[in-house]
């Protein structure tokens, strides 16, 4: 999978999970900075971390970090699944 491809699934990921439950299409700079901490990351929990902190910036609200660690694993996957297959 081509890091575009791979961007694109993650963004679409990313889009759907809709943490606050404002509907698809309201994140996109958290979902640009989550996307960023995607490719600089491996590590699941520092990853969660990570999304939890940008959410909470911008929504001044604290997602669970339970939430967060299931996001990092579906999108570190995404992450691994396209750079195995090049």
């Amino acid at each position: 999978m081509e890091i575009q491809q791979t961007n694109l699934l993650l963004v679409y990921t990313l889009d759907q999970w809709d943490p606050f439950g404002v509907g698809p299409g309201n994140y996109d700079t958290e979902i640009a900075d989550s996307v960023q901490a995607v490719h600089d990351l491996d590590d699941q929990l520092k990853l969660a971390g990570k999304i939890q902190s940008i959410y909470e910036f911008s929504f001044e609200e604290v997602i669970p970090l339970e939430n967060c660690k299931e996001i990092s694993g579906r999108l570190l996957e995404i992450k691994n699944n396209g750079s195995c297959s090049m």
